[in-house]
């Protein structure tokens, strides 16, 4: 896994056996089960995820109802808001598949950050990368209907839809679970056509 990890830090910084190795020294991967939630609305925390291997997502929880707001798979990082506001998470994150995740903390970030400064500088560029995919996530959400987000999560991220249970798919997609089979049957219907 660590060669993983290393071989995407590589496509951004340079990194020396000493680097390397003071990764390694600070315990970051975690084997985390299926359904293991790691962090709960009003919780506070410093944590933020790398996924290596598996699932994770990020989900509200509206009059009973989970509402699905992300899901991150390989290669994908996550810093909850919570952690940088230093306010309780207004949300859950939770794993949706066995997992392998980098978890560190702002405390552990601040010292590899201090020693290689490099570091630093991966973390701005991942950090404004990450915004404007979310940025443009967000405004293919806001002026799509559900099949367009459907046939655009089909086009972009064809593994989540075998990934993610059903419930949480619609969820993720503004419908009812019942909307999203009638839509696959719509879907299915104009290829045939």
């Amino acid at each position: 896994m660590q060669d993983t990890l290393f071989d995407f830090i590589s496509k951004y910084i340079t990194v020396t056996e000493e680097e390397k190795n003071a990764i390694l020294s600070l315990d970051l991967f975690h084997s985390v089960k299926k359904g293991t939630t790691l962090l709960k609305e009003g919780q506070k925390s410093k944590d933020s995820y790398f996924a290596l291997k598996g699932c994770i997502r990020t989900y509200y929880v509206l009059d009973g109802d989970e509402k699905t707001t992300a899901f991150y798979t390989e290669m994908e990082a996550l810093t909850p808001p919570c952690v940088i506001s230093k306010t309780p998470s207004d949300y859950y994150i939770s794993c949706v598949e066995d997992s392998i995740l980098l978890i560190s903390n702002t405390d552990m970030e601040a010292e590899v950050n201090s020693k290689f400064p490099k570091f630093d500088t991966m973390c701005r560029i991942l950090s404004e990368e990450l915004l404007a995919k979310q940025r443009i996530d967000f405004d293919e959400f806001k002026t799509s209907s559900p099949e367009q987000r459907y046939l655009n999560l089909l086009q972009n991220r064809p593994d989540l839809i075998q990934r993610i249970p059903q419930h949480q798919l619609a969820s993720y997609l503004g419908i009812k679970p019942q909307s999203l089979s009638r839509l696959r049957a719509r879907i299915v219907e104009k290829s045939k056509g």
